[in-house]
């Protein structure tokens, strides 16, 4: 990448400044390079100088003024430039910037790929939702920035592997049981009453009608304790196989569904706490066991084992990390977790250093709320009341692709509303048909050509000199940068972004430029070479987002 390029141009001019006196021998800051907003200031700019005169009392104009005199010439650089008050300042070369077309076109679908990872192993563990109950608009968020970022990170030369996590231990599961079953009993004409923790969703009430379905009574000649047995099983089986399905429908797929259950069942629990007592981490106090965060710097000690014997789930979170770092040995876990776990970063994060992980090795992104709408009227969501719209009707009504689009429109850390009206509209107003139809209308321009037999595998690119041409050709340039912005912060919706500004640009061109010529056919082969160019450029962001790039609307 230039971006890439210039960095290292820039840091070998600063060295060499060291070298020749020109500055003093400080420990160099590190360089950034950004795309200035103003296409006055070139392709590139870079504030370099000025953190150096913080450094060094240096003038920052001096120090750009001789760092430019020191970067040797590049063939992808027409100019560098100096502006107060200490900016360096670069302008791509025209002849440059049209060969990049070819060289697109050459990458294929590789392009905008970088090879950050280099192989390391990621596991990015998402979702993960109480198998009790349906999925709803808000865990499809979870599912999507989980979904797009391993996309993004696969791109980037990390080894990715997602993960569902499976909490079929515990008391959510333990109420989930014992409602079917007085679900169960109720639809066989016997009284039963629900939990008082219970699931009240109209779901419950279908799981209890298919499982008489498959088979009748025969639940209720068996004591309590064997029935129950047999319905938690079932009725998780058929909830797991509904949320795989419902994930499915949004393009979901994961690599491992891991349960909890086998946490305790393969001993791995014990091995983990144990590893913590020994390490001085493990403590008994009110009659209970706790995790003796604040010897970390937490702010409270927590508990891990209640009174009772049963262990809560932060227990459980400590041995699947046990499992992740120290028996799967990922380099790097990355969990996308719901807007009400935000306190337990803080101390998830102790404990797996306390287990000898460095805590960097941990990202946890918090998936905010998302407010679900009909333009301005509010559609309220509940999963305990019953009143539940599941995610399942959301993907069916507006379609998987706006799904994802609207899901990755904004940061994760920030609330959102999803407007069902407006992510069905078949106009400009709606992102997912302006970014879609840029695609099909290249694919429109494409297949003219292809009917008036236009070889443009011979087009000339070096003819494409025009704004509107080198606009479009700059803002496709832009995708490995964005890539890699993704994969080191971990927010997909860069890339929202990125679709819309070269959807706009796309459009701007087309308006601007003719493609397709009876008059011209030397620059037609050459703006069919850009288009074709700009069309994989855009279904490369689409996949990246998991989204279909439609060849026709």
């Amino acid at each position: 990448m230039v971006k890439q390029k210039l960095i290292e141009m820039l840091a070998q001019a600063a060295s060499q400044a060291q070298q020749l006196g020109k500055l003093p021998s400080v420990a160099l800051p590190e360089v950034a390079v950004e795309r200035p907003q103003n296409p006055e200031h070139g392709d590139y700019a870079s504030s370099f100088p000025l953190k150096l005169a913080r450094a060094t009392g240096v003038s920052p104009l001096a120090i750009a003024e001789d760092m430019v005199g020191l970067i040797v010439p590049s063939p992808e650089i027409d100019t560098i430039t100096v502006a107060p008050p200490g900016f360096i300042n670069f302008t791509l070369k025209t002849d440059w910037l049209t060969g990049q077309v070819d060289s697109i076109l050459a990458a294929g679908d590789a392009y905008g790929n970088v090879d950050l990872g280099q192989g390391s192993r990621v596991q990015l563990e998402f979702v993960s939702v109480n198998p009790t109950g349906p999925l709803h608009v808000g865990h499809g968020r979870g599912a999507i920035l989980g979904d797009a970022l391993a996309n993004v990170l696969t791109a980037t030369g990390y080894k990715v592997e997602k993960e569902y996590y499976i909490n079929d231990a515990g008391s959510q599961v333990d109420a989930f049981y014992r409602t079917l079953y007085a679900r169960y009993q109720q639809c066989l004409g016997i009284e039963a009453e629900v939990p008082s923790n219970g699931y009240l969703g109209g779901y419950m009430v279908d799981l209890a009608k298919e499982i008489i379905s498959k088979d009748g009574d025969k639940y209720l000649s068996m004591p309590e304790k064997d029935a129950l047995h047999f319905l938690k099983n079932i009725g998780l089986e058929m909830m797991i196989t509904q949320i795989r399905n419902d994930l499915k429908s949004l393009g979901v797929e994961f690599d491992v569904w891991f349960s909890e259950q086998s946490l305790y069942d393969s001993g791995q629990y014990q091995t983990a706490l144990s590893r913590l007592r020994q390490g001085g981490y493990i403590g008994e106090k009110e009659g209970a066991t706790w995790f003796v965060s604040t010897v970390l710097g937490e702010d409270k000690d927590n508990v891990v084992v209640r009174g009772d014997g049963s262990p809560t789930y932060f227990a459980s979170d400590i041995a699947y990390h046990y499992d992740k770092f120290l028996v799967r040995k990922f380099d790097k876990v990355i969990n996308i977790w719901g807007a009400d776990h935000q306190g337990h970063v803080s101390r998830m994060k102790a404990v797996v250093g306390a287990l000898g992980i460095a805590p960097e090795r941990l990202k946890v992104i918090i998936s905010q709320l998302v407010t679900l709408r009909r333009g301005d009227e509010l559609v309220r969501i509940s999963k305990r009341s019953g009143d539940i719209i599941t995610l399942r009707e959301v993907v069916v009504e507006v379609g998987a692709d706006a799904c994802r689009f609207f899901f990755l429109s904004r940061s994760a850390d920030s609330q959102m509303d999803f407007d069902l009206e407006l992510a069905k509209k078949q106009s400009v107003d709606n992102p997912v048909y302006y970014v879609q139809y840029a695609h099909a209308r290249i694919a429109s321009i494409l297949r003219l050509a292809q009917q008036r037999g236009i070889d443009y595998g011979d087009g000339d690119v070096a003819l494409l000199t025009t704004e509107p041409e080198l606009t479009l050709i700059r803002k496709m340039l832009l995708l490995p940068e964005i890539v890699e912005v993704v994969a080191h912060t971990l927010e997909p919706h860069h890339l929202a972004y990125y679709a819309q500004d070269l959807a706009t640009v796309f459009h701007s061109f087309y308006t601007q430029c003719r493609v397709v010529s009876r008059d011209d056919e030397i620059l037609t082969k050459a703006r069919l070479k850009l288009v074709a160019a700009a069309k994989l450029v855009l279904a490369k962001t689409l996949h990246l987002m998991g989204m279909t790039a439609p060849e026709s609307m």
